[in-house]
């Protein structure tokens, strides 16, 4: 990722719906030094924001809703979260919940793109986002898992104005041609139930030590860890509670 803070258009967040809060806690603390701290008011919900030193990284939080997967989530940094929900509807997408405020930290929505993947809109107010990006245990790269491409092409810059870097090999997405992100085309190897996706990647020290720990920890290896032609060494996991995110070497530049 060319990006180190939350810039507008460009991911600023991520957040965990877990189906069992303290373990997935354990499980993150453990895997990349995290400080996890539950907001202790009631109608917070159990919102727990991890921390890296004194940054916020990322989130973890219970299930609120019937049905909702146990995933990672991205969100993306808009200065008007209703007007980009109205964006998203017109592209053809479907807002999902809200826009709504949070407390006077900032006013978000959950959307779904016309693939089938869901993310989330953040109008920041009191809190920016991410407090670091691209360094080890904080978020490095979103990646779009999808069967539509092209269609994902449309509707991302038609709505965020991304930069669209593609070779035959991969997509990338970015803000003014600073790439954070990419696309992957989902093919037969997915079994037919995943449904279109964003998997964000976390910066590590050591992709190997890393996917190593996450299966001491009653994580699984879903890819070995795999040196990228021209790109940097990756992996991707699955915690305890079965959401998926991917680590990569911290300090490579696409």
């Amino acid at each position: 990722m060319k990006l180190d803070k939350p810039v507008t258009g460009g991911p600023c967040w991520t957040e965990l719906g877990t189906s069992d809060l303290a373990s997935a806690k354990r499980f993150y603390e453990g895997l990349f030094g995290w400080r996890a701290e539950t907001d202790p008011r009631q109608e917070a919900g159990g919102y727990t924001i991890a921390h890296l030193g004194d940054a916020a990284v990322a989130a973890l939080t219970p299930l609120y809703q019937e049905g909702q997967p146990v995933a990672w989530n991205v969100a993306f940094a808009v200065p008007d979260a209703d007007a980009a929900a109205a964006q998203v509807t017109e592209a053809g997408g479907v807002v999902l919940v809200g826009p709504m405020d949070v407390f006077d930290v900032g006013r978000f929505a959950v959307a779904v793109d016309p693939t089938g993947a869901a993310f989330q809109l953040w109008q920041a107010r009191a809190f920016p986002g991410a407090g670091v990006l691209n360094a080890p245990g904080s978020l490095g790269w979103v990646e779009l898992m999808t069967r539509e491409p092209e269609r994902a092409v449309d509707f991302y810059t038609t709505v965020f104005g991304w930069s669209v870097n593609a070779s035959e090999r991969y997509t990338q997405w970015g803000i003014e041609g600073a790439d954070f992100g990419g696309m992957v085309t989902m093919d037969d190897k997915f079994p037919h139930e995943v449904p279109a996706h964003w998997l964000p990647y976390f910066a590590v020290a050591d992709v190997d030590s890393t996917a190593a720990d996450a299966t001491q920890a009653d994580g699984t290896v879903l890819m070995e860890p795999t040196s990228v032609p021209d790109g940097p060494r990756i992996a991707v996991l699955r915690d305890p509670q079965g959401a998926m995110f991917g680590v990569y070497r911290a300090g490579y530049e696409r």
